[in-house]
């Protein structure tokens, strides 16, 4: 990883940190947040996960809206720390632990 790409990481891991602390406290189900991105491909590689507890919980902030809030909430994050991406429906996915865990054990 060269450097830039460093400070790049850093940077996501930051406005990716304060997106999760918000959303423990404001969305219920909400558990945590990861990425994935290509460097050599950034910032349109990039790719975020919010993941809830159940499928239960991801279907409930789905229909109460609380995917807008967190589409935004990340997009606002990352405009802060200098990392511009154009569309939050492209790079903003949702899951749940169940499926993660079910995808876990298919790869055991």
């Amino acid at each position: 990883m060269k450097k830039t790409d460093k400070k790049i990481e850093n940077a996501i891991r930051i406005a990716l940190t304060e997106v999760c602390d918000l959303a423990l406290d404001e969305v219920p189900g909400f558990k945590w947040i990861t990425h994935f991105v290509n460097y050599d491909a950034f910032p349109g590689s990039l790719i975020v996960v919010c993941v809830f507890a159940t499928k239960s919980d991801l279907a409930s902030a789905l229909s109460t809206h609380h995917d807008d809030f967190l589409r935004t909430l990340i997009t606002n994050k990352l405009s802060a720390a200098n990392i511009q991406c154009k569309d939050s429906q492209q790079y903003v996915r949702f899951d749940s632990e169940e499926t993660w865990e079910v995808q876990r054990y298919r790869l055991h």
